[in-house]
């Protein structure tokens, strides 16, 4: 491992996105004999799993460009039930024991390629009025996060055996794959949430060529 780099690591569920720059940083101060500057470029949810770009020393100032990259995931959305936060992490309600069609289910997920208007959830680490909006949803504080323009460039059904749709998306940087599941759900009149969420690729780099955040655990 390099003092400037671009690390690609495979972030494994229940830890967070921080979690996972400390355990590099720890690392690499250590091979250096002093403090390392290490940063990423975009979050992973807890919950979810994936490839992160994590950036070290001169790289680091480059962090913003990799953020803007586009992305892919393979995510499972869970039909029947909503919960507070889109993941598997909030409050689970039952809403629905509606069991859509094969074919329901292809022409709601058609509904949401190309340029779509999406709402990010109110947990999220966007800011609002200089705060986290997801630390004023912990407050209990309601939240009214601006709608947003993001693309779907594909979205393919690799499985639908319910209450579970198995989908792989393509999408433009800044696109909430909950909050897709969630107007998913909305299309489809059950309700929905995001229980297992996987980052593939971003851009051109990929889970493939990654390692796994044990490497960089003492």
């Amino acid at each position: 491992m390099q003092e400037d780099s671009v690390l690609l690591v495979d972030k494994p569920a229940g830890i967070t996105s921080f979690g996972v720059v400390a355990r590099v940083r720890r690392k690499l101060s250590q091979q250096l004999g002093k403090k390392a500057k290490v940063g990423h470029t975009g979050t992973l949810d807890p919950f979810a799993t994936g490839l992160m770009i994590i950036v070290t020393g001169k790289e680091c100032r480059n962090a913003s460009l990799y953020s803007k990259l586009d992305k892919v995931y393979e995510a499972n959305i869970r039909l029947g039930q909503t919960s507070s936060t889109g993941d598997p992490e909030g409050d689970i309600t039952d809403v629905s024991d509606l069991v859509p069609t094969l074919d329901d289910v292809n022409e709601a997920l058609s509904g949401f390629v190309g340029e779509i208007q999406q709402q990010p959830p109110m947990y999220s680490a966007i800011k609002i009025n200089g705060q986290r909006a997801y630390k004023l949803a912990r407050q209990g504080e309601v939240v009214e996060m601006p709608f947003r323009t993001v693309t779907v460039f594909s979205l393919e059904l690799m499985d639908y055996t319910y209450p579970d749709i198995k989908i792989r998306v393509h999408v433009s940087s800044g696109t909430y794959i909950r909050t897709l599941a969630q107007d998913i759900g909305l299309a489809l009149g059950t309700g929905a949430y995001c229980n297992v969420l996987r980052r593939t690729k971003i851009a051109d780099f990929s889970i493939d060529d990654s390692v796994p955040t044990s490497d960089y655990e003492n």
